[in-house]
This record gives structure tokens, sequence and C-alpha cells, in this order.
């Protein structure tokens, strides 16, 4: 697709409709709106529940900073909507954030089947489908979800086939890089932006430039990186991949300083202290959870496979191999300990400081700390659990069982309170803070 005619007449965006009202969508949307006063930015969802929230005191995505913002830049032009049809005719550009879990995942992929490699699609292509039904105009098309390499082809095929005559959709691949718990740091001071396009399609390079524009109100020229869409695509999961590679091998030093007495902390500190390594990633944990870092893995391991690199793909995939080892090994020392107990920890009350995925966040999706709590109940344990961001209800469906085993409680004093263990499963600050005595 090159179209060249009336280049010069285009002028700037001045609507944006973000498709997802999600973890990235939401914030996304807010520091857009705060640095472009001249674009109205409108994030829609199904989720009536959610955009409610959205629009209320008491917003559904916990991020510091994040509240003033929005309630803020909701007075100017920052609106939440169910009415995604209105908003994307209106927009000249859509970011699409919608969730891509992944499909029948385990937590170690030991499993040869495909299908505990694939990322679900089906919010993507049912947004594809309904812009192309939609537009009437021409528009720019953004792919901020986490997504497999050759997702943005995928898109832009769905669009021209179904789009109307004389409507023409450009797709670009502008990855999203945010830290849960410092996303709106890492949104307004990213290391860098990536915005994949098409060098060889006239209108790509304009639709770049456009983006580019955007990210340039408060983003430095040098740290916006344009290039083709498969590339921005695989430095996506590349990225993630590596982080979460550092925290398996940190962990798996942990196993070793386990059995021969060293301390990890120490271990980290000597390898984070040479420059070419760096502390960042080295803190030995339960494990990564979160959205991104395992279906990113997953991701890279199937397109390993279906590249014929079978030995590239399985190095990847003992990367989630280790992962899903480091909660089963705490579990068994926590087993351990009770096991001069007659029952073990059969009947015993163990305390759950943190169930998020990691502190800073409320999610607690894919969060090593439910894997932890399932087997410790199915051991018989009863758990008094806290954490400062997770809602009672958010914890319960999240573990699928009944108050018979499970207590929610509401500071971490009375959970601690006559337990016979304390674990600390998320690294909020305020455990560090504890009385002990008290």
């Amino acid at each position: 697709m090159t179209r060249v005619d009336k280049q010069d007449q285009r002028t700037h965006t001045t609507h944006i409709c973000c498709i997802g009202a999600g973890y990235v969508g939401g914030p996304t949307s807010a520091v857009i709106s705060a640095k472009c006063s001249e674009i109205t930015v409108t994030v829609v969802d199904k989720d009536a529940e959610r955009i409610a929230a959205w629009n209320s005191d008491n917003l559904p995505v916990y991020e510091p900073g994040l509240d003033s913002l929005v309630k803020k830049q909701r007075t100017k032009n920052l609106l939440f909507s169910t009415d995604i049809k209105s908003a994307v005719d209106r927009a000249q550009m859509i970011i699409l954030a919608v969730n891509t879990p992944s499909i029948a995942a385990d937590t170690t992929l030991g499993s040869e089947s495909p299908r505990g490699l694939q990322t679900d699609l089906r919010a993507v292509k049912q947004c594809a489908q309904m812009i192309a039904e939609v537009s009437l105009e021409s528009k720019i098309v953004v792919g901020k979800s986490t997504v497999p390499c050759g997702t943005s082809r995928m898109v832009q095929e769905i669009l021209d086939k179904n789009a109307r005559g004389g409507v023409e959709f450009t797709v670009l691949s502008n990855p999203e890089f945010l830290s849960e718990g410092s996303a709106i740091q890492d949104l307004l001071f990213p290391d860098r932006v990536i915005i994949g396009g098409s060098a060889q399609d006239a209108n790509s390079q304009w639709a770049q430039s456009e983006l580019k524009w955007i990210y340039q109100h408060w983003v430095p020229e040098h740290k916006i990186l344009t290039m083709d869409r498969w590339s921005s695509e695989l430095a996506k999961l590349s990225s993630n991949a590596m982080l979460a590679q550092r925290v398996s091998s940190i962990n798996s030093i942990s196993a070793i300083c386990e059995i021969v007495g060293a301390d990890i902390t120490q271990v980290a500190a000597g390898c984070g202290a040479d420059s070419r390594v760096g502390s960042m990633f080295l803190r030995a944990s339960l494990g990564f959870g979160g959205s991104c870092f395992h279906k990113d893995i997953a991701s890279l391991v199937w397109l390993c496979q279906s590249l014929g690199l079978p030995e590239i793909a399985e190095y990847w995939r003992q990367v989630l191999a280790i992962n899903g080892l480091q909660t089963k090994r705490f579990v068994s020392r926590i087993l351990d300990t009770f096991a001069s107990s007659p029952k073990g920890i059969c009947g015993k009350r163990v305390a759950c400081l943190g169930f998020s995925y990691k502190e800073g966040t409320g999610d607690t999706r894919n969060t090593p700390a439910a894997d932890v709590c399932r087997e410790l109940i199915r051991y018989g344990a009863h758990l008094s659990i806290f954490d400062p961001k997770v809602s009672e209800h958010h914890i319960l469906e999240k573990l699928d069982t009944g108050a018979d085993s499970v207590q929610i409680c509401e500071d971490p004093y009375s959970a601690i309170s006559e337990s016979d263990a304390v674990i600390v499963l998320t690294a909020w600050a305020e455990f560090r803070e504890i009385d002990w005595k008290r």
C-alpha cells in the first residue's frame, strides 16, 4: 500500500482512541494527554465496570503518580468510555492495548504442545475487524500490546481485507516497555521508544513521523528509534526475555548458596558491581510473574521452534523451567521447617505477607505468591494473607478456595498474630518496617 497524494495537506493528530483500559492503556493514555494538550485521548473498553472505575475516585489500576495524573487530565483532554465505535470513528490514530494472554500456558512449559507456547490474539483480531468495519476515513493503527512477531503484519492484512472503499490503514508497532510499579516514570522518562513501520511504504514513513511527533512532546529525539515492524516486535520479546533470564540466573545461584552457605545478597552485590553486569534484576526472589515475561519467553520458544531452531528454543525454555523450580524450592523449604511436627504443616497457621507479583503494583497475574499459597493449602495449612494493594476479592478469586483455609487481613500485624510461621511473598517496603516485638 502506497498513497502519496495530498501528503503536504495532512494535519497532525487531534484525536487518539486507545482500545484497552488496563495496565498499559490507562497509564499510557494519561501521559499522552498530559504532554499533548492539543490531542484528545479517549480510552475505551467493553468492560463497563472498569470504565466506571476509571471515571471514579477509585481507579482500577494502582501505579504511583497515576491517580493524581488521571484525575487532573479527566477535566481536560482524557476521556474514558464504553462507546468504542464512536471513539474509533472519531480518531485519526488508534492504539491497541488489549489483553493478549497465553493459551493454556503452564508454569514450566514442559509439554511439547504448541498450545502451551502460543499467545491468544483473539482480542487483537476482533479489534482489527471492528476498526475496519467502523472507519470511514484512513487511520494509523498502533500496536502497543505485547504480541508475537508477525502480529503487525496480521493486523494489516485483516484491515486491508475488510476496509471500506477508499479507506486505508497504516499499522505501526510501538511496544510498551513499562515496569509495573514505575509505569508513570517509565512513560515520562523512557530509556527508548521504538516505532516499527515499513521503509518501503510512504504512508508508513509518514505514520512513523506522526507518532514520533507525538512522543517528541516530551521524549528526546535520540531516544526514539524507528525500525521495521518485525525488528520492533522482536526487540520487545528479546528485552523481556533477557530481563527474565537475569531473574532465573540469580535464582539458580541462590540454590547453590543455600547448599554451600554463601550469602546470595553478597554474591549479587559482587556480580552487580561489575559495570558489564550491573545490579538491575539481580535480587533473588520467588521468580518472575506478571503478564509479560512468561508470555514473551513462550512466544520466543514457539518462534524458535517454528524456525527450526530447537536448541535455541530449549535454551529459553529452561529460563521458564528454573522460574517454576524456584517456587517449588521455596515451598519445599517451608514444608521442611515443619517436618518434625507430627502432622507437618497440616493445621498450622502461616502468615503470608504480600500477594501481588511484585512490590509497587496490585497486579496478581502469574504471581508466584498464588502458587505458593495453593501448595500450602493443599498440604493443609491455614493462611493469613495481607497485601497493601490487592483486594480480598482478587486474592480469593486467584486462589479459588473457600474461607475455611484462608483469612484476608487488613494489616500485617493481624496476619502475623498467632501464626506459626511468617513468609514474605512480595517485597513491599513496609514489610521491612515491621516491629517484630509488637
